[in-house]
């Protein structure tokens, strides 16, 4: 069901994006546009702002000990969903290329869900363990645009991020019930955005995939609730505004 759930949201973004750009295509193709922003792509750098909302997950992999315990007979990763606040910066590098580092104040929560074999108090036998974060990334990416078709254009990106996660607990004594997440990640991100023109700032919608590559998991085989885990992935679909100048 949480797959389920996930793919039809991809599939509600993607048809978004579909709309905005055959809209947006079909305009420019019967309508005689003005150019905006005319001298804007020969600036050498540029700043904007970032609004964004977010569906985050785990990918977990099991521990080799999981199948001899005799407590929690299922333990996976649940979706969930947060948004993100940013700023901009934007670098020409070439006629096609810009450099971009987008600093980001994320706030999310991702689930794991766990079936017992022995109810836990009063939380019977189907638990969900939440895991808050408010998380400092830094991405640094490299765009790659398309020509210019009106006030229109596509780019692609690519790149690298350092996350630091200020609500971590990686350190936490009262332990029990909790999995134990650490505060330093980095990973890769890929993705496509629009460049929208209007007289005085560019709109840019953006869909972008980030993975990270560090076991976020700080495991304790004293927690059931831990050591049925070995390692843990941070994903994350970032669905993006920028507002640039």
């Amino acid at each position: 069901m949480l797959h389920l759930h996930r793919k039809k949201a991809l599939q509600l973004i993607k048809q978004l994006l579909v709309v905005i750009l055959f809209s947006f295509s079909f305009h420019s193709s019967f309508a005689q546009v003005d150019l905006n922003l005319e001298d804007h792509d020969l600036k050498p750098y540029y700043f904007g702002i970032t609004l964004g909302v977010n569906l985050a997950r785990f990918q977990t992999e099991q521990h080799p000990t999981f199948l001899q315990n005799d407590s929690v007979m299922v333990a996976e990763p649940g979706n969930a969903g947060g948004f993100s606040l940013g700023l901009g910066a934007t670098v020409r590098l070439s006629n096609r290329f810009e450099g971009r580092f987008n600093p980001q104040l994320q706030f999310t929560e991702r689930h794991l869900l766990y079936k017992l074999k022995y109810p836990d108090y009063d939380l019977g036998t189907n638990v969900v363990k939440k895991i808050e974060s408010i998380i400092v990334s830094f991405p640094v990416q490299v765009k790659f645009n398309s020509d210019r078709i009106g006030n229109f254009r596509v780019y692609m990106l690519g790149g690298v991020k350092a996350d630091i996660d200020l609500a971590s607990n990686a350190r936490a004594r009262k332990a029990e019930e909790l999995v134990k997440i650490k505060k330093y990640d980095y990973g890769i991100e890929a993705g496509v955005g629009f460049n929208f023109y209007f007289p005085s700032f560019i709109l840019s919608p953006e869909i972008k995939i980030s993975n990270g590559l560090g076991n976020l998991h700080s495991r304790d085989e004293y927690l059931k609730y831990s050591n049925v885990l070995d390692k843990i992935y941070s994903r994350m679909i970032v669905f993006s505004i920028h507002l640039e100048g």
